[in-house]
């Protein structure tokens, strides 16, 4: 990376973009100056306390309200309310000149290209020769605002296209103009990946790039398809959802979501600027979506779209959906498909798509229609929105959140497959796929030696994917870089003595396979290698334990076996952290009950910026049981100082389990005390999770790391705790905050974190502590209410979380 440092960030326009662009720069520590036009007229409240157009209240109320709006919004464009210390707000006409301080300034003002060159002109005013100047429009020609800049601005200009919100879509367009530095695209391209945690698509000045031309051409074609198939708004979004490996508001609910004025915009915009292209006529609007844009039923910010959110006569929530032929609105019908209903038990993405690239219904219909003209889409956009096809299935999944891209899902169904399909349905892929085919290459992409590589169209050659070299792809080493598995964990060399332990149970959860699996992997590591890693490249990190097993053995009042399992699970828990060999445990996304447990026990977290983390055991009516309870009263003691803090102490790590809190970042987990300072570190590009891991492990390794000694200094209050405990519960219960079970599991957490009725402070062991812990967890998972609550987990399906 060029010698270039961001330490201060300008934001120009405080919308619904530049506030959560803001905030998300902030998220990483940088320091931002968030600007706004001034109002041109005061408000009735301004007006009624006196105030002027010249008062900085008045003159600070557009970007501020903007900020304030983009924080209350859930889920929250910050890791943290104390990423809000440091953006700084301001208007363009008191402010503008601070810029001279940035190192980056950022245009994100309204799409209209004359204001945006209004905005530079200002910008050329106070920038510093050589800072950054990027502007994220999703549609303005990128060269057309440098028009009449000088040669530094142009040289150091070009297009920054995050998608919205920017702290979640992980796609980062980079749009050079033919005046911009090479170095300057290079920095570009790195620094949101590294920093920004983003997946960056170096992309052509083309109209909408190429996330929004794609994707808002499948959307278009479906729904155009929708009336020539005879399809409904709700068998539209179950074809085209999770199953599929999309989003789950897959298509109709997420133009619900983003506002289907934005996609008539795009969609507009790509007909009005596009007439060469094949698929022209179907950026039209049909006229169902027409007649929508007029009753303005644009989505959720008109309260009505494609759904409508409504009230029963009894009062009850109910989501309605629009009939497409008669444009009312119509409780939501079920939609039944043989083809999915084949699919549901098959885990692998790739051997769902061959199921319904062969379906015989509807749903099998819709996906060959859309699916071959995608395919014949994608193909002819080659070269004109990109030299390379890898690029454009990066920005289908960063920016639409497609689990597999238009290449890599024509791969899926079969290169040559698909092109026979084609024909039959008149569609026509583009002359350099029958090439590839006619040379004897069969797929867009292959794995040779762990490295995965695509097609290289000029070049009619497969080459390694560029920047992959960085990460550890488990995907990519799992034939060949298995040592040992079952069915719930593989332990993979990735090379350098560093093991890794993959979960593939149902999100991840934790059995019996997975303890074995963790315990063998820690034998072979102690045994032969340097440290070992535990991570994964599923959804999820881990839902925690199996509860499906625990309800089994506690209606069966199996109790000897259930205390062999929890004490299998402390026991491994313990054998992470008192290991002869460093374990890194790299978390992301949902990482509750046994995760979190294991996390805590780790010698060090790398966990992604996004990880929601929590010991969320009160849900199904128990106490964590893995180590997690002994952990925070741990914790708790070594905070102990004075008998306020003791009591401060014990009150926020007991509240931390009693309520069930649940990170929503990795700074969070933090926070709440689940992770240790100078402990864990944080990848905010979720590629480079288990590589950053491994690097951390070797780290560990190199530093001569010695096996630990297991604490015996454990302060407990006993029944002086016990007291506050109990009084507590008793206030809560008497309020009718929570129930009688509530108090009684809320009372048995207190018992094992004051280390029982002990009749004064003492210093107790960890193996004391986990004997509580599980006596604990045995006497709470025979109650009634908890086997209920365990059961409803089950029959619901969801994982447990607060």
């Amino acid at each position: 990376m060029m010698k270039r440092s961001i330490n201060k960030v300008a934001v120009l326009g405080s919308g619904i973009m530049g506030s959560r662009i803001a905030c998300h720069f902030a998220n990483i520590g940088v320091e931002v100056l968030l600007l706004d036009i001034a109002p041109k007229e005061l408000s009735p409240e301004e007006q009624a306390k006196g105030l002027t157009l010249d008062n900085p209240i008045v003159k600070n109320r557009i970007v501020n309200t903007a900020l304030q709006t983009a924080v209350k919004t859930n889920p929250s464009p910050v890791y943290s309310k104390k990423a809000l210390n440091k953006i700084k707000t301001g208007n363009f006409e008191d402010d503008m000149s601070k810029i001279a301080a940035y190192d980056w300034v950022i245009e994100v003002v309204v799409e209209n290209l004359d204001i945006k060159k209004k905005v530079f002109e200002q910008v050329e005013q106070f920038r510093k020769p050589g800072t950054l100047v990027t502007s994220n429009t999703s549609g303005i020609p990128i060269h057309l605002m440098a028009e009449g800049r000088s040669e530094d601005f142009k040289s150091h200009f070009c297009g920054t296209h995050f998608f919205n919100p920017p702290r979640y879509l992980k796609l980062l367009e980079i749009i050079p103009t033919p005046h911009t530095k090479p170095e300057i695209v290079d920095f570009l391209m790195q620094y949101g990946d590294k920093f920004l945690g983003k997946t960056t698509v170096l992309c052509k000045d083309t109209p909408a790039f190429i996330a929004n031309r794609v994707g808002v051409y499948s959307i278009m074609a479906l729904l155009h398809l929708v009336e020539k198939l005879d399809l409904t708004v709700e068998e539209v979004d179950k074809f085209t959802g999770p199953a599929l490996g999309r989003p789950k508001s897959a298509t109709f609910r997420t133009s619900d979501v983003v506002g289907l004025d934005t996609m008539i915009k795009v969609a507009k915009g790509l007909y009005d600027n596009c007439p060469d292209d094949k698929a022209h006529d179907l950026f039209k609007l049909p006229a169902y979506v027409q007649k929508m844009e007029e009753n303005k039923w644009l989505g959720d910010k008109t309260k009505q779209g494609f759904y409508k959110k409504t009230k029963t006569a009894d009062g009850k929530t109910e989501i309605l959906a629009l009939d497409l032929k008669t444009l009312e609105y119509k409780p939501q019908q079920k939609v039944k498909s043989a083809t999915l209903e084949m699919t549901k038990p098959v885990e692998n993405l790739r051997e769902r798509i061959k199921i319904f690239a062969k379906g015989k219904d509807k749903a099998g219909e819709l996906f060959r229609h859309s699916s071959f003209g995608l395919f014949e889409y994608v193909s002819d956009r080659i070269p004109e929105i990109s030299d390379e096809l890898y690029r454009i299935d990066d920005a289908m999944r960063a920016g639409f959140g497609w689990e597999l891209g238009p290449f890599e899902l024509w791969d899926a169904v079969g290169v040559k497959e698909a092109i026979e399909g084609m024909d039959q349905y008149g569609n026509k892929t583009a002359a350099w796929v029958q090439e590839m085919l006619d040379a004897g290459n069969t797929s867009f992409y292959k794995v040779e030696n762990g490295v995965k590589k695509y097609y290289d169209i000029p070049s009619k050659s497969y080459k390694a994917l560029p920047g992959t070299e960085e990460f550890i792809i488990l995907d990519n080493l799992r034939d060949n870089k298995t040592l040992w598995k079952n069915s719930g964990v593989s332990i993979i060399d990735l090379g350098d003595g560093i093991l890794n332990v993959e979960f593939h149970t149902k999100m991840n959860t934790i059995g019996g396979d997975v303890i074995s699996g963790i315990n063998k992997a820690i034998d072979m590591a102690e045994k032969d290698y340097r440290g070992l890693v535990i991570g994964n490249d599923g959804a999820n990190f881990s839902a925690g334990a199996n509860v499906g097993m625990i309800f089994m053995m506690a209606v069966e009042q199996e109790w000897d076996e259930l205390n062999m399992a929890i004490k299998m699970f402390q026991n491994t828990s313990m054998r992470i952290r008192y290991s002869s060999i460093p374990v890194v445990v790299a978390p992301h996304n949902l990482t509750l009950g046994g995760g979190c447990e294991f996390s805590l026990h780790a010698d060090h977290v790398q966990l992604s910026a996004e990880t929601y983390m929590g010991l969320v055991e009160f849900g199904v009516g128990v106490i964590p049981g893995g180590g997690g309870t002994k952990e925070f009263a741990l914790r708790a003691s070594d905070e102990f100082k004075d008998d306020q803090i003791v009591q401060n102490a014990l009150k926020d790590r007991f509240l931390t389990i009693g309520m069930a809190k649940v990170s929503t970042s990795g700074y969070e987990a933090y926070e709440l005390g689940y992770l240790q300072k100078d402990k864990f570190s944080i990848s905010m590009n979720r590629n480079r999770l288990l590589a950053d891991a491994k690097a951390k492990a070797i780290e560990l390794a190199d530093a001569g790391y010695t096996k630990p000694v297991q604490r015996n200094d454990i302060k407990v209050l006993g029944k002086q705790g016990l007291g506050i405990v109990y009084a507590g519960a008793n206030s809560m219960y008497a309020g009718h905050f929570i129930s009688e079970h509530d108090k009684k599991i809320s009372e048995k957490l207190g018992y094992v974190m004051c280390g029982g009725d002990l009749s004064a402070p003492a210093e107790v062991t960890e193996q004391y502590l986990l004997d509580l812990e599980r006596e604990a967890f045995l006497s709470l998972a025979g109650e009634r209410k908890s086997l209920e609550r365990i059961q409803s987990i089950i029959t619901k399906g969801k994982p447990l979380r607060n």
